[in-house]
């Protein structure tokens, strides 16, 4: 075969995947070269950039590549058979520039030090923690719920607008940075969703663009879990790919805000999450825990199966297997169900801590 331009393209995706790959073994080179010296200054330009747009410019640049691409493969049709070979190898040349400007934009951040080294906190928890940590937040749950309701049995109805909680959100990360401040977080560049419905069949409230810095969240959440939805989008943005750890910082970053209804927004997501445990590990302790929860907060809970129960297609299935083998790829080896470890970041970071 003689080799052509268009070849070199696919030769460096090979390169690119034997790089990354090796690069998964030197966790301590990504954090401090990578993710720190690198992608920390690339990210605070993209967010000042891009930060007073209203609209997402990163929704706006996937609709334009995927329109070329569709393009591009109804110019070929007519000569795919004679030009098969040269259209594969275009093709791939393709992936290889998106492979490229996806890691030195973002994706090297999937390879970085985990937060339980980090923040030196175990990994592994018994049933006896989960149930006292559970009782925890159930009390602080419903002692913030009846704070803002006066009423244990009526649900929070969320007060402020989505772009008010984007600018409220910096006062949580504002505390929590005082704290660690590796997890500072400067310049908001977070917006809705233009595709909030589609993404709504595809099971998902939010998404960072890799190639703008841009953080969007689904705006057709219900509300009370609008503030720790955009909280864990933030968090991507400052360099975590870890689902886990995203949910673990935005809850952080939410209880830590001064704002009562977003403290309620980090609470009430982090109690589903451990009640979804004891659902896996004990179905009768499950039932005795939610009896002592205010009806209220179960009524929250209920607004949002609602919302998600309406959107269930196979288009929800099909994009979420597809995600955990994206996970999967990416070292995050649990794939979707890396969202649920951040139970055990919250459980062993709390024992011997206060709320």
């Amino acid at each position: 075969m003689k080799f052509k331009r268009y070849h070199i393209l696919p030769l460096f995706l090979l390169i690119q995947i034997v790089f990354w790959q090796a690069m998964a073994f030197s966790p301590d080179w990504i954090e401090h070269y990578y993710s720190q010296i690198w992608y920390a200054p690339i990210s605070l330009f993209w967010r000042k950039f891009l930060g007073k747009i209203s609209f997402s410019v990163g929704d706006v640049l996937y609709a334009m590549v995927i329109l070329r691409l569709l393009y591009w493969f109804w110019s070929i049709r007519k000569t795919w058979k004679t030009k098969r070979r040269e259209s594969l190898w275009k093709l791939v040349g393709f992936v290889s520039v998106f492979y490229f400007l996806f890691h030195l934009n973002w994706a090297g951040n999937y390879y970085r030090m985990p937060l339980f080294d980090r923040m030196n906190i175990h990994r592994e928890y018994t049933d006896t923690n989960l149930l006292r940590f559970t009782r925890r937040l159930i009390a602080k749950t419903n002692e913030i719920q009846l704070k803002i309701t006066h009423n244990p049995n009526q649900k929070v109805i969320y007060p402020h607008t989505q772009k008010e909680t984007f600018l409220l959100n910096l006062n949580g990360y504002t505390h929590l940075a005082e704290q660690y401040s590796f997890l500072k977080y400067e310049a908001p560049s977070i917006k809705p969703s233009m595709y909030s419905v589609p993404l709504s069949y595809m099971g998902f409230a939010g998404y960072l663009n890799p190639f703008t810095g841009e953080a969007q969240v689904n705006d057709l959440l219900p509300m009370y879990s609008f503030p720790v939805t955009a909280a864990h989008e933030m968090a991507h943005q400052i360099g975590y790919a870890s689902e886990s750890e995203c949910n673990f910082i935005g809850f952080l970053a939410s209880i830590k805000n001064e704002d009562e209804y977003i403290q309620y927004s980090g609470y009430a997501f982090a109690l589903r999450y451990c009640l979804h445990q004891w659902e896996i590990r004990n179905h009768v302790l499950l039932k005795q825990l939610k009896k002592t929860i205010h009806l209220g907060v179960l009524k929250n809970y209920k607004e949002s199966q609602v919302f998600w129960e309406q959107y269930e297609t196979f288009i929800e299935s099909g994009f979420k297997i597809f995600y955990d083998q994206f996970l999967k790829l990416n070292h995050q080896d649990d794939g979707l169900d890396s969202y649920s470890k951040f139970v055990n970041l919250m459980v062993n970071y709390y024992q011997n801590r206060n709320f």
